[in-house]
């Protein structure tokens, strides 16, 4: 999707916008999330960062803060999947469905139009405006199929 700001200029404005400080640790936080594509959650987030005493290091806590406003900035989508807090992009991003491994947890992204078509004639029929969905097919993948045989 086509956006007028780049995910760092958009959290810059939505920081400044709240009155809070744009900090060099909450901008690499934000570079590093959109330089990557792919789910996470934020242990998986602390693993790729630089650790204690190296240089770009950044707390537990700041990550926190920093995902839960990244939330909040429209940048990331949060959703829980057995309990762990997962994200993935949203900012510039078409939603997605999902179909969730139960075995290995991992999550494979699908869109399909007669899917959201099907989902806006159920809304008409009731009388709904839909301002978003999420679906999340769970079940087992391909490979945990084989790995089990």
């Amino acid at each position: 999707m086509k956006v007028l700001l780049t995910p760092r200029d958009r959290f810059v404005e939505f920081l400044q916008n709240r009155g809070r400080r744009v900090t060099a640790q909450r901008l690499a936080l934000v570079d590093h999330v959109f330089s990557h594509h792919e789910h996470f959650d934020a242990d998986q987030l602390m693993d790729q960062l630089p650790k204690s005493g190296q240089p770009g290091h950044v707390s537990r806590p700041t990550v926190y803060r920093a995902l839960a406003e990244f939330v909040d900035a429209g940048l990331l989508r949060k959703f829980v999947l057995n309990g762990r807090q997962v994200y993935e992009h949203d900012y510039g991003y078409p939603q997605k469905d999902h179909f969730h491994c139960t075995e290995c947890n991992r999550l494979l992204e699908f869109e399909n139009k007669g899917l959201v078509e099907l989902r806006d004639e159920v809304a008409r029929e009731h009388h709904f405006r839909v301002t978003s969905h999420r679906l999340i097919i769970n079940g087992i993948c391909q490979d945990c199929a084989r790995a089990k045989r």
